[in-house]
């Protein structure tokens, strides 16, 4: 049985690593008590093998087995290039 694989999108903010992306993904949600918005965000490593990503640029990552200790993402399709 297949299950589905949770995707994000979020935008590069490093790409230094060989094969590997850091990317910046941010969520808002409304605080249960005070009805404000809430932005959190959180970094993911996703694996890039090609090395076609450069900073800034808007990218969609799948879940995927771990690569490595860190890597359990993979890039799944750049949605928009940087300037």
């Amino acid at each position: 049985m297949i299950k589905n694989k949770v995707t994000k999108t979020g935008k590069v903010i490093s790409d230094k690593m060989d094969k590997t992306i850091v990317v910046l993904v941010e969520r808002q949600y409304k605080h249960p008590l005070y009805k404000k918005i809430v932005r959190k965000h959180k970094k993911f490593k996703a694996h890039d093998e090609n090395n076609e990503c450069n900073i800034g640029d808007i990218v969609l990552i799948m879940e995927s087995k771990p690569i490595s200790k860190d890597k359990k993402w993979i890039l799944s399709k750049i949605i928009e290039k940087s300037k």
